[in-house]
């Protein structure tokens, strides 16, 4: 292979949120069938569908193959709930509509579906960002983990990252999932997101990957990390 590092842009906030959309999606139907997928239906129409719409169409531009489209009408009359609003504001703002609607209705076996939901996205992206380091003939050590990252870092992040003997440390101030989620009073939907995505990612990646997330934005007012993987040879 050549030396020559090839870059690889990151995937799309309008994929992302169809991803982890579509992994919701699965997760609700196969716990709650016929019912979950009105639950759903809901869910989006209080989102707005002209909202799902544009996400849906970027996100098919995008290359993702996604199924947010099955729960927008084509002849639906809304106009747009939200302007001049980033894309990370959108995609929180979905996955607490649709999650708030599952679990307002099944309790905590509606979380733990919306958790379950989340965790294969994540594994599912986690695999990604192994074969990102694979096409740069890296191992998926974890020191090569953030610098092959799938999701770019806006400014709308503010977060340390340091390395230290077998960890990352990582400490985030700003988010802007969980600022969305605090302003619109979601905190108890928006934290099955938290809850689970980082260790999720990391198991995709890696599985002897460990992820310690013992403060929550939506909780403490910060995030803080500790990602741990010995110094060994990677997985194949």
């Amino acid at each position: 292979m050549s030396n020559t590092k090839i870059t690889i842009p990151p995937l799309s906030m309008y994929a992302i949120t169809a991803k982890l959309f579509t992994h919701v999606e699965r997760s609700v139907l196969l716990e709650f069938g016929e019912e979950g997928k009105t639950l759903l239906q809901k869910g989006v129409a209080n989102f707005g569908y002209k909202d799902a719409e544009e996400i849906a169409i970027q996100a098919t531009v995008d290359g993702e193959n996604h199924t947010l489209f099955n729960y927008i009408p084509k002849d639906y009359q809304d106009g747009k709930n939200y302007q001049d609003i980033t894309i990370y504001a959108l995609m929180a703002k979905l996955f607490a509509q649709v999650s708030k609607v599952v679990v307002d209705r099944f309790g905590e076996i509606g979380k733990d579906a919306v958790r379950e939901g989340v965790r294969t996205f994540g594994e599912e992206r986690g695999r990604g960002i192994a074969q990102r380091a694979r096409s740069n003939g890296e191992e998926n050590t974890r020191e090569n983990y953030l610098t092959n990252y799938d999701m770019g870092r806006s400014e709308l992040f503010t977060y340390t990252t340091e390395y230290k003997k077998d960890l990352i440390e990582q400490n985030f101030t700003g988010c802007p999932f969980g600022q969305q989620w605090a302003d619109d009073d979601m905190h108890e939907y928006g934290i099955l997101y938290c809850q689970i995505i980082d260790p999720a990612v990391a198991k995709g990646y890696n599985p002897k990957f460990e992820v310690e997330h013992d403060k929550y934005i939506l909780k403490e007012g910060n995030c803080h990390f500790q990602f741990k993987l010995a110094d060994e040879k990677a997985n194949d």
